[in-house]
């Protein structure tokens, strides 16, 4: 299929091009972007897309969340990380079924299309489920069975094999679907576990995502079952393996200093999952001086409440500027590149997504700033980063297909949301 959008506003996130270029056409060819010019000719067109006054951007790239956990939104007041975790989200996920699985990513899914996000980078268990959600909502997905043995060797064997079993039966889907070697976490892996997982990773060339140091308790219990600093644990295990940090809160300066030797790791920073759990703020500012790649993540609904990366790149930013003191920190070009091309590197995806150039997979969102929120436009990048939200998305397409257009999705919603219902109050009994 050939679709052609027109005179567009274009901001590509490429460094080749101009951060913003005006009445520019876009020629996609099946799954790829094949022209960006002025006056493309409409002739062999199957699809054309008029976007003048629009803007169009790279789809958003979220690299760290749990995807069925959309029907968890707003169950962690009260709770600290650790309570909320064992005393209510993980009896509720002890009775979730395959079925359940697939709705409830479903969901998410919908919510990532309305949204602007064409990329999620996920950690869960059935992940096939997940998968099959995916493949049918049309959405890029890298994602893992997540790994840990607290409690049980044989449990943490058996979570390797089912990584191993995912490995093999999606090793040609490619084109959306990649895998990761997600490991849940220092505090709930033993160190044989994790080298094992780590082995693991270099044997099938794939790169790691763990939580690492979201709050302070995790960092007291990771303290106390290795007798060593989380820092010194990632660099003595972890050296030289691209691997996805999600949180990273309890980093100092020191320990930031130490982090950025790896160039292969990357921080998924998550601001509002971070804030409403009470788990504090990361530093990203000094992570990005220091030369380390930071995205943006959301985490699950359950603590992050929604997918709407807009909304988490205006957090970022205004964290940044405030725990600094300094307004000049994080101009709104940079937030944009956290949540785009950054989240591609992250995801060892950047040859493919992140931006928009010739050649690369068509992921891109179409956005309507003619709202009372977003008049009048004095400087159209920070009107996006502090003023835009989900619902200016008008346009998603990702790999060359449109799932939605001027807000009407391509694929089915109604029955996703009788069903998640269903499903939390079933298992909240």
């Amino acid at each position: 299929m050939k679709i052609l959008i027109k005179n567009a506003t274009l901001i590509s996130m490429s460094e080749n091009r101009e951060k913003i270029e005006e009445n520019v056409d876009i020629e996609i060819i099946g799954s790829k972007i094949t022209k960006i010019a002025n006056n493309i000719e409409v002739a062999g067109a199957d699809k054309v897309i008029e976007a003048k006054g629009k803007i169009v951007m790279p789809g958003l790239i979220n690299t760290h969340a749990h995807v069925p956990m959309s029907i968890f939104r707003e169950t962690v007041d009260g709770y600290n990380l650790q309570d909320w975790l064992t005393k209510k989200i993980w009896p509720m996920e002890d009775k979730l079924t395959n079925e359940d699985i697939y709705y409830t990513s479903y969901l998410s899914f919908l919510e990532m299309i309305k949204t602007g996000t064409t990329t999620i980078n996920d950690m869960y268990f059935m992940t096939e489920d997940i998968i099959k959600a995916a493949v049918e909502c049309g959405i890029r997905l890298q994602t893992t069975r997540t790994l840990m043995d607290v409690g049980s060797d044989a449990l943490g064997e058996e979570r390797l094999s089912e990584l191993k079993e995912l490995i093999e039966k999606y090793k040609n889907y490619k084109d959306c679907i990649t895998l990761n070697v997600g490991i849940h976490g220092l505090y709930t892996s033993s160190r044989e576990y994790v080298q094992k997982c780590i082995k693991f990773a270099k044997e099938n060339e794939l790169p790691i995502h763990i939580h690492f140091c979201e709050n302070t308790k995790e960092v007291q219990d990771i303290e106390n079952t290795y007798n060593e600093k989380p820092i010194d644990i990632l660099e003595k295990e972890f050296k030289d393996e691209k691997v996805i940090l999600a949180h990273a809160v309890k980093l100092n300066e020191e320990d930031i200093t130490k982090l950025a030797k790896n160039k292969k790791v990357s921080v998924s920073h998550c601001p509002v999952s971070n804030l409403k759990l009470g788990c504090g703020i990361a530093n990203i500012t000094k992570m990005l001086k220091e030369g380390i790649n930071v995205s943006i993540g959301t985490d699950g609904q359950g603590s992050g409440s929604n997918l709407d990366l807009f909304e988490s790149m205006k957090y970022t930013a205004l964290l940044q500027k405030g725990i600094t003191e300094n307004a000049i920190q994080m101009p709104a070009y940079e937030v944009l590149k956290l949540a785009t091309i950054n989240g591609a590197k992250a995801l060892g995806l950047e040859e493919k997504i992140g931006s928009i150039e010739e050649g690369k997979q068509a992921d891109l969102i179409i956005l309507n700033l003619d709202t009372v929120v977003t008049k009048p436009v004095n400087d159209m990048v920070s009107d996006i980063v502090y003023n835009v939200k989900g619902n200016n998305v008008e346009t998603t397409i990702v790999n060359g297909k449109i799932l939605m257009e001027n807000k009407k999705l391509k694929i089915e919603e109604n029955d996703i949301y009788d069903k998640c219902k269903e499903i939390i109050e079933r298992i909240k009994e």
